[in-house]
This record gives structure tokens, C-alpha cells and sequence, in this order.
């Protein structure tokens, strides 16, 4: 275990602290089926995410284990499949976009705030995340030379995303999570108007500039982004609802999926299960449909926006279309 957790930077954290004290007394053989079905389920009673992560990370180990003949079978692949719970919400209301939004605004704004005041670069970025459905790593990895912005409007050019590395920090890794992450996005206005405003401020030249860095020009921290956004969420009283920033990409998902269709949602949020391949003679399409970003202007402008995608139903009856974002995003997580 100790080797594959080295090589394995994402689950490092979640090996060390959750999967390897359950396990680390017990030989090969002795980690039955029955073994890993009682973890997955005290998993499981915490939270639907955990018990999907510590069963990844487990099946790639038992995996690695098989095909080096220390194992006959995976104990992995005979446990009970792990399923969402009905009605658990990952996508935000209108009202609360509204109220992050104000808090963002607000925050540390005050006469009697001491220290430096904020830079604003977290409250852009959520706006970023909502016009994008981005993951995190993906949205400060965007650099200068990622964005075209002409007549027709703004796009950007997914191609990396922004790891946590012992010893270096935040650092661009220059691939996403997954090959079919790579690709190019069309950018609604009011996203594309805070994009715009910070291109604008950046003084160096350098187009390999994340659009979003610290004093040094590095790249922002996933974890001081989310330190902050939990700040945004004390201050608009969110702060027991559960949100995270996946919930952007969620909202994303769920707007262009109910104004279009899953298909075009898959493919904007960047997912295989709709990616075609192209053969070798094939000239690539290079074109962008602009259809989803004006789905998403439409509905989640900061002026008159149009809530209607928001109120047709309850959502529930898109649960089964877009749950497969959910379980791919924590594959590749």
C-alpha cells in the first residue's frame, strides 16, 4: 500500500487516514468481501462521496494486487453498489447564488476589517466557475494565452488543471483530470466580463500567466479558495447547507441539461461518455457551440435573469441524467 499511495498524489490523504487503519493488520487473504463490504458501509453512513472514494481507492489497489497473482479475485467487486440518496441536493438555487454573490461582495468590506483588504479574486472566480461549470484545478489553471475573446464573444481553451504537490505547493499540471477534459468552451458575458477585467489588470506580458495567481504570479491554492468561499458562506448563512464549490459545476450541468439537453451538458462540462473519436484522416471541428453559454447567460446573469429552467420542476427528474457527471467527477477527483 505504502508504494501505491506514493504514486498516487489525489488519495495520499484518504489512503493514510481512512482506507489503510481499517486494513493495515490483515493479510491479502484475510480481506474478504465481507471485510470491505462493512467499511464501505460505515463509509457510506458518513457520506455518499466517501464511500465512493475509499471504494476507488480500494479497487485499484486489490486491482494492482490481482494482476500480480498476490490475490485469485477482487473482495472489491463483490460488495453492494453504492447509490445516491433520492433528493440530496448538489446544485444551487437562484437564492443562493444571489446570496454568495452579495457575500462575496461584502466580505472583509467593513470600516473595522484590519489587515490587507481582499483582492477579489475569489469572488471572480466563483463567478468564472458559475458561467463555466469548471472544476477548480481547471479554473486556475486558465492562463492568458487559454482565452480568445472576438466579435462573437469569449472562449477558452481547457488544457490543465492546478494540483496540490508536497514541497512545491500549487503548481499547473498541463493536462486536466481526464483526456476528455481538454476542450474548448464557449464563455457567457457576464463571466466573460470578469475575465476581461482581470486580463486587463495583469501587468506582465508572460501568456502562460494564470489569469488567477498570488503576489509571486503562481497559481492560486484550491485549498485558500475554498478556505475563503467557506468565509462567503458564514456571511450569507449558508454555512450548514453542505455547499461546495462543486456545486457551480453541478448548477452548470443542471441548467444546460434542462435548457438543452444531457448530451450537450456531458460535452460542455467535458465528460467521455459523449465524446466522439475522431479517426486519424478526420480534420478535427474546431467550431464552439455557443448554445450552452447563452443557456447559462440567460439564466444566471447578475441582471433580470431568467429563473424559468430553475422552476419546472423539483429537479428530481434530473437525477438520473446527471448523476453520471457526479460519479466521473469523483473517478477523477
Amino acid at each position: 500500500m505504502r508504494e501505491l499511495s506514493d504514486g498516487k498524489n489525489n488519495y495520499r490523504d484518504d489512503l493514510r487516514l481512512r482506507v489503510r487503519p481499517q486494513f493495515e493488520h490483515f493479510s491479502l487473504g484475510e480481506i474478504t468481501t465481507g471485510r470491505v463490504e462493512w467499511f464501505l458501509r460505515s463509509e457510506r453512513a458518513v457520506s455518499f462521496s466517501r464511500a465512493h472514494h475509499s471504494r476507488t481507492i480500494l479497487n485499484q489497489l486489490f486491482g494492482f494486487a490481482l494482476r500480480h497473482d498476490a490475490i485469485p479475485r477482487n473482495p472489491v467487486q463483490g460488495t453492494s453498489p453504492l447509490r445516491r440518496p433520492k433528493g440530496e441536493r448538489q446544485a444551487l438555487t437562484v437564492e443562493q447564488i444571489n446570496a454568495i454573490r452579495d457575500a462575496a461582495g461584502r466580505w472583509r468590506t467593513g470600516p473595522d476589517v484590519k489587515g490587507p483588504k481582499p483582492d477579489g479574486q475569489v469572488r471572480d472566480i466563483i463567478e468564472v466557475l458559475l458561467g463555466t461549470a469548471l472544476r477548480i484545478g481547471e479554473c486556475l489553471a486558465l492562463r492568458v494565452c487559454d482565452v480568445e475573446d472576438g466579435p462573437t464573444g469569449m472562449t477558452i481553451s481547457v488544457t490543465g488543471t492546478v494540483v496540490l504537490r508536497t514541497g512545491s505547493g500549487a503548481v499547473r499540471q498541463d493536462h486536466p483530470k481526464t483526456e476528455h477534459s481538454i476542450r474548448r468552451i464557449a464563455v457567457p458575458d457576464f463571466a466573460a466580463d470578469v475575465v476581461r477585467a482581470r486580463l486587463a489588470g495583469i501587468l506582465t506580458t508572460d501568456p502562460e500567466r494564470t489569469i488567477f495567481a498570488n503576489r509571486a504570479g503562481n497559481p492560486l491554492s484550491p485549498f485558500n479558495v475554498r478556505r475563503t468561499f467557506r468565509a462567503f458562506l458564514e456571511l450569507a448563512d449558508l454555512a450548514g447547507e453542505g455547499i461546495t464549490l462543486r456545486w457551480y459545476r453541478r448548477t452548470g450541468a443542471t441548467v444546460i441539461a434542462r435548457g438543452a439537453s444531457a448530451d450537450a451538458a456531458a460535452t460542455f462540462l467535458g465528460h467521455g461518455s459523449t465524446a466522439i473519436t475522431e479517426g486519424h484522416y478526420i480534420e478535427p471541428d474546431r467550431s464552439v457551440d455557443r448554445g450552452p453559454a447563452r443557456l447559462l447567460e440567460r439564466t444566471l446573469r447578475r441582471v433580470n435573469p431568467d429563473t424559468s429552467l430553475f422552476s419546472t420542476d423539483d429537479g428530481a427528474g434530473d437525477d438520473s441524467a446527471l448523476d453520471f457527471f457526479d460519479e466521473e467527477d469523483i473517478e477523477a477527483a
